[in-house]
């Protein structure tokens, strides 16, 4: 086993985690907040947009099942990389499109595989890419979400299984 971590933000963070828990290659993720400036936030505070932070997933996966570079293809189908502070309702600069990267071999496939992308759409992608920061581990009722309610899918298309 290879253990690696990405951390991605794309819009509500229930939806997002949901689907990376499809993707094969994925042993576990957790929701928090990251890329802001308070300490320790809450969602309360996120919320509020004047913290910074990101609604985030982190992401451990099996490098010898998948790359990082086919994470970020995932990253990239399953949401509007387009949108600016925002993914389909759900409005602010807490769901931002965004890649904190953790290391120099992971921005450059962050840029790579958003160049990449970038060649598929007319308008600019709104994805930053940005090192990663603390990572606050988001409170214990959002962790698993859409698992334990069956809700919250919110932006993330359904309608078919994570695919390359």
């Amino acid at each position: 086993m290879n253990k690696q971590t990405a951390i991605l933000a794309a819009g509500c963070f229930w939806g997002v985690q949901a689907y990376f828990d499809q993707v094969p290659g994925v042993m576990e993720t957790e929701v928090g907040y990251t890329g802001g400036h308070t300490k320790n936030p809450t969602y309360d505070q996120v919320c509020q947009h004047d913290t910074g932070h990101a609604e985030a997933v982190k992401i451990d996966f099996d490098a010898n099942k998948i790359s990082y570079k086919d994470i970020l293809r995932q990253f990239f189908r399953m949401h509007d990389p387009t949108q600016v502070d925002g993914q389909g309702p759900d409005i602010g600069d807490n769901y931002r499109s965004a890649i904190f990267y953790i290391n120099d071999d992971q921005k450059n496939v962050a840029e790579q595989v958003k160049a990449m992308v970038q060649k598929d759409f007319k308008v600019p992608l709104a994805t930053e890419i940005t090192k990663a920061s603390e990572f606050y581990r988001a409170e214990e009722y959002h962790q698993k979400y859409t698992e334990k309610t069956g809700l919250g899918a919110c932006h993330v298309p359904y309608s078919e299984l994570p695919r390359l």
